[in-house]
């Protein structure tokens, strides 16, 4: 009984991450620059909660926060760098994002990537609207990401970068 018991404790901790301490991310994450999307992308796609949203998603390293990030521990600051989402849905061609980010380490720079996706809409692209069509840029690259928070390196490209 001792035994079982002992060989489950180790089991958890096995299966805990190296780096313990949560990833925090900005559950609201910025545009970086006046002309990154047009101003009806920027107010009615919710781009900068729909990247976090996914990461955390497809993340279990991810706490999402509120405010400040702070300097202590592990901070993924996310930028929205690139947008290309002309109206008119899958009618106007495809859309697509940008994401960069740093992944930092109590304060030092310890990753970073440029996470690019393309999307004309899936099967039925026809019948979506283009916040729907961006959407699913959003969605590939919060799985991009939590991807690369598995083993973080510095410059890299995800997606289609």
């Amino acid at each position: 009984m001792l035994l079982a018991a002992s060989a489950a404790v180790l089991l958890v901790a096995a299966a805990a991450p190296a780096g313990a301490d949560p990833v925090k991310v900005l559950r609201s994450i910025p545009f970086s620059g006046e002309n990154v999307a047009s101003q009806k992308v920027k107010d009615e796609c919710e781009l900068q909660i729909k990247v976090p949203h996914f990461l955390d998603t497809y993340s279990d390293e991810v706490e999402l926060i509120d405010g400040s990030l702070g300097k202590s521990g592990r901070v993924l600051e996310l930028h929205i760098t690139q947008v290309h989402a002309p109206g008119g849905g899958a009618f106007s061609g495809a859309k697509s994002m940008t994401v960069t980010g740093v992944l930092r380490q109590n304060g030092r720079e310890i990753g970073s990537f440029t996470a690019t996706r393309y999307s004309g809409g899936g099967v039925f692209g026809g019948y979506k609207g283009t916040c729907a069509i961006v959407g699913r840029c959003a969605k590939a690259i919060g799985k991009d990401i939590a991807d690369w928070l598995k083993n973080p390196t510095k410059d890299a490209k995800l997606g289609n970068a």
